[in-house]
């Protein structure tokens, strides 16, 4: 049987991260109906609420039973609301490597959610579950998805060229992360039609390790109680 990741809840300061349910499929469907998500990544267009549920009942636990990955649901601990949607791919189990993708909900951005996210991921990975590498790719224009990447501390370590497609013919930067700028491929499901014109686009490649996040005696910035991660400007 195939190495996978347990079906479990990550919890940061403002963020609760678990398990897709099927009660989501609504505002799933409504985060992933947005311009920046369409042109960021190769999540099925249209992203219906039938799809969504699919995800959670079906596609999702498939993902990480077969070991490839993990999906979360992100939402807020005080409202319950969801915010984002988190999943880790193309996981390597010998070299203990993943990659991680992310969208966040286009009311929700500027609130700091994605790098929190990413950053409560990343300590699970590297504290809890023995991990020793995460990766991000960011398409070139996506500014936003790498100022995400700056953030946690990620390293660049080069561009693979023409390496991703691009949807839409004004893709500004914003709401997603991941391969090539994606939030994912709907934790490896069959891409649906698409909407807008495409181009390729470079990828930027990040790297995160373990000793790449510094300890809270070293920076006192982005500290919040007892949460161990470290935010830079």
């Amino acid at each position: 049987m195939a190495a996978s990741f347990p079906e479990t809840a990550i919890s940061t300061e403002r963020l609760l991260l678990r398990p897709l349910a099927e009660d989501d499929a609504p505002g799933l469907a409504a985060m992933m109906a947005d311009e920046l998500v369409l042109a960021w990544t190769d999540l099925p267009h249209p992203f219906t609420e039938g799809y969504a549920a699919e995800l959670a009942r079906t596609l999702a636990p498939a993902h990480r039973l077969a070991g490839r990955g993990i999906v979360f649901a992100v939402t807020e601990h005080l409202t319950q609301r969801l915010v984002g949607l988190v999943e880790l791919r193309n996981t390597d189990w010998r070299l203990r490597s993943t990659e991680i993708a992310y969208v966040t909900a286009h009311w929700a951005r500027g609130e700091g959610y994605a790098p929190e996210a990413v950053l409560g991921v990343a300590q699970w990975l590297f504290e809890d579950r023995g991990f020793l590498r995460l990766e991000m790719r960011t398409a070139a224009g996506n500014t936003a998805a790498q100022q995400v990447a700056q953030k946690i501390g990620g390293i660049s370590e080069g561009v693979l060229r023409s390496a991703w497609i691009v949807r839409g013919e004004s893709a500004g930067s914003g709401g997603a992360g991941g391969s090539g700028g994606s939030g994912g491929s709907a934790a490896g499901a069959p891409v649906g039609p698409r909407g807008g014109e495409e181009s390729r686009s470079d990828v930027i490649l990040w790297s995160l390790l373990p000793e790449d996040m510094e300890a809270p005696a070293e920076v006192e910035s982005g500290w919040h109680g007892d949460h161990r991660y470290v935010l830079r400007d």
